[in-house]
Order: C-alpha cells, then structure tokens, then sequence
C-alpha cells in the first residue's frame, strides 16, 4: 500500500497538471556553439552537423505537487530547412547539484552527440538538481519520467520559438541512471501521454532496471561492492517520497549516518562521500562491504518480508515489468562494476514475456566496466536510432548535391558504394551493432558482407554535408 503522503503527492500533481504547471518555458540562456569540425574533433567523423546549445528553465512539480522550477540543456542541430526529430537522453548518476547538463557537465557530451546526429537533444537535470529545490529524488521513477515529460513540452516551445520545426518522432536513451530514467520516461509517455508523444525507439543503457531484485540482492551480498555510496542515495531518495524514517540512525549505523549527513547539507559531494565510505568499511567491516551499514534490525525485518516499506519503495521503483510498444535496445557490458548486467537480462526477459513487439537486450563487452561501456552504448544505440530516423527504404539517396549509391541491393558478398570522398561507412544489424566500417576513396569503396548472415541491415553514409541512410538486404 503506498503510504498517505504518496496518495497526496499524487492527488496534488494531477491537480496541478490540470491546471498547465508543468508545461511552460521559463527562461533560456545561450551556452554557446560548436561547429561541426570541433565535433568531428571531440566525437569522430560520424557526427553530421555543428550544433547550438542552451539552457531553459521550466515549470514542473516538486514531490509534494507544489509548483517548482526545473532546468536542463537542449542541442539544437545546426541544420537549416530541416523538419527534426526529438531525442530525449537522461544522465547518469551525478556529484553535486550543479554538476548537471544545463551547465555542461554530467554527463552533457551524449546529448551534444545526439545533437550532432541530427536530433533536437533533452536533457533534464532531474528534480532536485540544477535549478530544482530540495533533495534530488535518486532513482525515483516517477519524478525522472515527469520532470522529463515537462521538459519535452518546454522543448517544443522553445523550438517554436526559435522557428525549428519538430516531426512527430521521438527517441529516448540514457545511461546508468539515465537508463533507469529512460526506462521510466518511456513507460510514462506509453501509459499516460500517448496523446502527446509517441516514443519512435527507445534505447536504455546499463540501467539498475530491477532494483528490487538484482540491486537488492547486490546490496545484501557478501560481496565487495565499490560504490557504496548509491545506497545512503537511494535510502535518502526514497524517505523524500515514502517517508521511510524519522531519523537516518533509524536506517544507518554510525558514523556512516553522520557521513551521509555531511553529504545532505552538501559538505562533501557524492563522490567524496563514497570515498569516506569506502575507507570506514574496510576498516571496520574488512571490506567494501555495503550491508555492514544497515542497522541489523533494518535487515532482519526487511528481509523475506515482501510488504515491508522499504520492499514496498523498491518494487515501485522497478521499471522492467511491463511491454514498450516500440522498439527498444537495451545496451549492457558483463563486466560492468557498478549496475550489474542482471538487469537488462531480466528486463529484456520480462517485457518479452509481457508481450512486448520489439525488445532486445546487446552486451557490448564481456570485460569492460561501467565506464568502458559508455561508448560502444551510445554508438549502438545512435546506430539503432538510425535505422528509424529519416530512413530511405531505397539503395539510391542524395547527400547535398551528391548522389549515393550502394549496390548489389540484394547483395551476397561486396556491397558497392558511391558517395562523395571522404565520406565515413557503417554497416550495423537491426540491434545498432556496428559490424563493418569503411571510408570512400576516389569516389566509391565496398564493404564484405560475405561472412554476414542473411538478413536486413543499416547503412549508414556520413560526410560534412550531411548523412544518408538505408536498408541493406543480405542474400
């Protein structure tokens, strides 16, 4: 049962969305461009464009319904006479309240990607960050999903104008958190604003899906887990919304309660606190060890006990248990050292068995870690996103004034390309996995597609004109 101040925050927003909170552009602030070279530069020769960036302000609700003020970046493409698409990236877990994106830090370089690929790129700094008021609600996937859905009507505002036209499409994907908060954001468009957005793919990367399974279980494992820190976060997040505790020595021993402390009046920030935590465990536990900060009663009684709050807080904050309707990835690396890859296998598993049409979980490395998956994530999931945006269904395009053409289509072995020099070649499964790559010399190059499997494939031709997609058929 959700507990009475969660019935009243929830009467209370639908209240105020009724009454249009949520949903008005406050401000904006130039932060300046970046030419398509300097991209080219920072992210290689895949990016299409130069952008423009900003930071908006915009009204949403806080967790007790009460109008509050959000904030958050949108990259704009540099691209004229164009009609684009809406991409939504929500970021990963975050230090400090103005380590966010609309101060281009946290994480801010993905959305610039996306910007570069032609997309109008969101990124909210979730409540209580940035410009928001109070405690940053940490993996609640209820605020993650409404602060974003807000910044979406903000965005379209804004592109208004600023004379961008926007089609219809609109593309969700995050990392770490962000991929709990894609995950969330996309069920909450699916479920309730269906009649504003239709989400066109989704791609969620190395998300804590499952938290009150394989993050739970984690937590209470005898094993050593190096980023303690997230769960005094989650504790902290989830007393804001559930009122969990009267006092944090109720839930923590000390000193780690008083630690965390220093982190909620924000003394030390979320990585120094996960460093002092780190030092205090091994010299008292013998090791990283994170349940040894739980008080012993707070495990006895929750443990075995599904209806217990804190079970109860968890299991509302899952967000693989249901069916997305369109077309999902979801990108993880087994060797990721702080989200374990349990959770887009069960996820992928789970919306499958729901009925989902589209869904597919990718590991892109059995050795790379958390950090180490971050580019091959992002790189597929854009790959995968392009197989939806602005597709042509035919072997024969135009970028600029240049013609493209590939051909066999049908091939069996060499694919043949004519395109203008220079330009950069990939060849990816209808997964996002890049699986050839080429560059165009005196006007043409090929690709072998032999050692392929038949099937359908993406191509994708890059230049600084500008890009040109296709299917591939593979005989």
């Amino acid at each position: 049962m959700p507990c009475r101040n969660t019935i009243l925050s929830t009467a209370l927003l639908l209240i105020f969305s009724t009454l249009g909170f949520g949903q008005q552009l406050i401000s904006s602030v130039s932060k300046g461009a970046v030419p398509l070279e300097e991209l080219v530069n920072r992210y290689g020769n895949f990016m299409s464009n130069g952008v423009e960036l900003y930071k908006i302000t915009y009204t949403t609700v806080d967790l007790e319904g009460r109008p509050d003020t959000a904030s958050g970046l949108i990259v704009f493409p540099d691209l004229d006479n164009r009609i684009l698409p809406l991409l939504c990236y929500q970021h990963g877990t975050v230090g400090s309240r103005d380590d966010v994106p609309s101060n281009l830090r946290g994480g801010y370089e993905i959305a610039e990607v996306f910007g570069g690929l032609g997309y109008v790129s969101v990124a909210p700094d979730y409540l209580g960050l940035g410009e928001s008021r109070g405690i940053h609600p940490y993996v609640h996937a209820d605020s993650e999903a409404w602060v974003a859905v807000d910044m979406l009507f903000a965005a379209r505002e804004f592109a208004a104008q600023k004379g961008v036209p926007l089609n219809d499409q609109l593309f969700v994907t995050g990392y770490s958190q962000g991929g709990h908060a894609a995950a969330a954001l996309h069920r909450d468009i699916q479920h309730n604003y269906a009649d504003d957005f239709i989400v066109t793919a989704s791609a969620p990367m190395s998300g804590p899906y499952n938290i009150s399974g394989v993050m739970r279980d984690l937590i209470l494992s005898e094993e050593e887990y190096f980023f303690p820190s997230y769960l005094p976060y989650t504790i902290l997040s989830y007393n804001a919304v559930y009122g969990l505790y009267d006092d944090l020595n109720a839930i923590l021993k000390e000193p780690y309660s008083s630690m965390v402390n220093r982190f909620v009046e924000e003394e030390i920030n979320l990585s120094e606190l996960n460093t002092a935590l780190i030092d205090t465990l091994t010299g008292r536990a013998g090791g990283s060890f994170t349940s040894a900060m739980l008080q012993d009663s707070v495990i006895q009684n929750f443990t075995g006990n599904p209806s217990h709050p804190i079970n109860v807080a968890l299991e509302d904050n899952d967000v693989y248990d249901w069916a997305p309707q369109a077309p999902a990835r979801l990108y993880y690396c087994v060797g990721d050292d702080q989200v374990p890859f349990r959770n887009s296998v069960v996820a992928d598993s789970v919306m499958n068995e729901n009925g989902a049409p589209d869904v597919g979980s990718v590991n892109l490395g059995d050795m790379l870690d958390h950090g180490e998956c971050v580019e091959p994530a992002v790189i597929n999931g854009a790959l995968f996103f392009g197989l939806f945006q602005n597709i042509e269904t035919t072997s024969i395009g135009q970028i600029a004034d240049t013609r493209v053409a590939a051909y066999p289509n049908p091939v069996r072995e060499l694919l043949r390309v004519e395109a203008p020099e220079g330009a950069y070649l990939e060849l990816a499964d209808l997964n996002g996995r890049i699986l050839l790559r080429g560059e165009v010399n005196g006007g043409q190059s090929s690709l072998n597609t032999g050692p392929l499997p038949k099937g359908i494939y993406l191509l994708r031709v890059r230049t600084r004109a500008g890009s040109w997609s296709g299917k591939v058929v593979k005989e």
